[in-house]
C-alpha cells in the first residue's frame, strides 16, 4: 500500500533525552599548611639543615682538625707496615733460623741435645736464640713462633714450667699447630703430676682438629693418665673412640686388646 504524507503534517520531533543533572560546582578546598603532616616534616627537615649548616660554620676548625689526625694516623699506619714493621718481620726471621737450625737437630738427634737446645733457646754463632727473638723483636709473628719453639725446647730440657709458661703466650691459627702446642702443655702438666689438669689439655688437644694423626694421639695419652689415675670408664671411652673412628692410625693398632683388659 502507498503511503502518502498528508499536506500539513508534520512528524513530530523525538523527544531529547535529558542528560543526568551533575552538580558542576567545583568546591575549593584551601590547605592549611599548618595542618599539612607532609609541610611540617619538610619544615623540620629545614630547620635541621639549618641548625647542622650552623654547626659545620661554627666548628669548620675542629672538624677540620679531626679530618687532619684522621688522615695523619692512618698514613702513619701505612707508612709503619712499610717501612718499619715489614723490614723488622723480615730481620726477625732471618735471625731466627739459626736458633731453628739448632732446634732441627736436636730434635732429629744430631748431636747432644741438651746443648742443641739450649743454644736453640740462647743463641749461637753471633745469632739470637729464641727468648732473644721474644725479646728484641716483641710484637713480631716471629717472636710468637720463638714462644712455641722455646716451650718446645724447655719441656725437652725437662723445665716444665718455663716450657708452659711460653706454650701460653704462643697463638696460632693453624690447628694442627695450635693442638700440638696444646698437647705439650699436657705433656709438661702430666710431668708436674697435674694428672686431671693433663688429662682436660689432652682431650681439648685431641678435638681441636679433627684428623687421623692429631685426635688418636692425645686420645690415647688421655686414656693411658686415666689408667693410671684408675679411671677406667674414662678410659675406656677414650679408646672406644680410637677404635670406632681411627682404628687406622697407630694408636688403633692392638687397640682391641687393651679394650678387653679393661673390662675383665
Amino acid at each position: 500500500m502507498a503511503t502518502y504524507n498528508k499536506r500539513g503534517f508534520k512528524a513530530p520531533k523525538p523527544k531529547e533525552e535529558k542528560e543526568p543533572a551533575f552538580d558542576t560546582t567545583v568546591e575549593e578546598i584551601n590547605v592549611n599548611e599548618s595542618e599539612s603532616t607532609t609541610a611540617e616534616v619538610f619544615n623540620a627537615l629545614d630547620e635541621t639543615a639549618n641548625k647542622t649548616e650552623e654547626f659545620v660554620i661554627k666548628n669548620q676548625k675542629s672538624i677540620l682538625g679531626v679530618i687532619g689526625v684522621l688522615a695523619v694516623l692512618t698514613l702513619g699506619y701505612i707508612l709503619y707496615n712499610k717501612f718499619v714493621a715489614t723490614p723488622k718481620e723480615e730481620d726477625a726471621f732471618k735471625e731466627m733460623f739459626q736458633a731453628q737450625t739448632y732446634f732441627q737437630q736436636a730434635v732429629d738427634g744430631a748431636g747432644k741435645q741438651d746443648s742443641l737446645y739450649n743454644l736453640a733457646l740462647k743463641g749461637g754463632e753471633g745469632k739470637l736464640g729464641f727468648e732473644g727473638i721474644i725479646n728484641e723483636y716483641s710484637g713480631t709473628n716471629a717472636a710468637n713462633l720463638a714462644e712455641y719453639y722455646a716451650g718446645m725446647s724447655y719441656l725437652n730440657l725437662k723445665n716444665f714450667n718455663k716450657a708452659i709458661e711460653h706454650l701460653e703466650k704462643f697463638s696460632t691459627k693453624d690447628q694442627v699447630l695450635a693442638a700440638l702446642a696444646i698437647g705439650a702443655k699436657g705433656d709438661a702438666m702430666s710431668e708436674l703430676n697435674k694428672q686431671d689438669d693433663a688429662i682436660k689439655l689432652y682431650v681439648e688437644a685431641a678435638n681441636l682438629d679433627d684428623n687421623d694423626f692429631i685426635t688418636p694421639r692425645f686420645l690415647f695419652k688421655a686414656a693411658n693418665l686415666a689408667i693410671a689415675a684408675n679411671k677406667k670408664d674414662e678410659a675406656l671411652g677414650y679408646l672406644k673412640t680410637i677404635k670406632e673412628k681411627y682404628e687406622n692410625s697407630q694408636e688403633g693398632y692392638n687397640i682391641d686388646a687393651l679394650i678387653a683388659t679393661l673390662e675383665q
